[in-house]
């Protein structure tokens, strides 16, 4: 059977769509079209379903791409590399939400970084760093769910507690933490919700987790970066529920203050998510294995 085809095909696989796949193997959307079809003669069934957008592969499809994907990475490995190049020298492409990347992923791989490999971080919520990963635009994915389907694998990295806070003016006219142990969510109905994203993610959590109720407020502030929300949260924006990590040297100075410390503080678990059969690549599982070992501290 032909390589070639074989690689199109999980091009195909993962893009999703005969149009993706064609920039990332350098072909035309045509060229791609005619490399599946010939590849399911070859095969005597249907690899895909076309979809309104992109297609979706059949059982088959998905049981070809699980045999081939670890043995063609692995091949793509030795191909693209020199001779003699060591593979902590390769590039490993990462996709995360932009704080918890840049805070405590990216710092954790910085001693990798000293012994040869190259990194490229890019940020986007799950749903699109999943996408990416499926479509191959990136080798691992910091998620906070885990993917469906056996395409992709994940693994929980760490837990992140979330803490409610607000600035020093707004707990003080709250009458302090006290008074929101004492009444709840009903003390907070009048405060300005900041988030990260107009779903209020974070807070939806803390309300249902803590005050066992939904969440009423809008967000008065959503802005894509939970390092923004914390600085509106410190000059007296409003309130907003944060990772401690992200917080704690505000709180230790005063700038915000926790308004509950509830005896189970909500928790979000982080997934560290790879396509199938590209641990096989060692830079891949180096990098996989080594943020593994570090998130035991986090």
């Amino acid at each position: 059977m032909d390589l070639a085809l074989l690689r199109t095909f999980l091009a195909v696989h993962r893009a999703g769509s005969f149009t993706r796949a064609g920039p990332l193997l350098g072909v035309s959307q045509p060229a791609v079209t005619g490399q599946i079809r010939a590849l399911e003669r070859q095969l005597g069934r249907p690899l895909f379903v076309r979809q309104a957008r992109g297609v979706s592969p059949t059982t088959a499809g998905d049981e070809l791409a699980r045999k081939i994907a670890p043995h063609l990475d692995a091949l793509l490995e030795i191909t693209e590399g020199g001779p003699g190049e060591e593979p902590s020298g390769r590039t490993v492409h990462l996709a995360g939400p932009p704080e918890f990347t840049a805070l405590r992923v990216l710092p954790a791989l910085a001693q990798l970084v000293e012994q040869g490999l190259t990194l490229r971080a890019a940020f986007g919520d799950t749903g699109e760093n999943l996408s990416g990963l499926a479509a191959g635009h990136c080798d691992l994915a910091l998620t906070t769910s885990r993917p469906r389907g056996e395409l992709l694998a994940a693994t929980p990295l760490c837990d992140e507690e979330l803490v409610l806070v607000a600035g020093p003016r707004w707990t003080a006219r709250l009458g302090g933490p006290a008074v929101v142990r004492a009444k709840g969510a009903r003390a907070l109905d009048h405060v300005p919700a900041l988030s990260v994203h107009e779903s209020m993610p974070l807070m939806s959590r803390y309300w249902a987790a803590v005050f066992d109720a939904p969440l009423t407020q809008s967000g008065a502030i959503v802005a894509a970066d939970l390092r923004a929300v914390l600085e509106c949260v410190a000059v007296g924006a409003g309130m907003a529920v944060l990772p401690r990590y992200l917080c704690a040297d505000a709180l230790d100075a005063g700038e915000v203050i926790a308004l509950l410390d509830p005896p189970v503080p909500p928790l979000r678990t982080y997934f560290l998510s790879i396509r199938a059969g590209t641990l096989a690549l060692p830079h891949i599982a180096r990098t996989h294995d080594w943020l593994l070992r570090t998130a035991t501290a986090w």
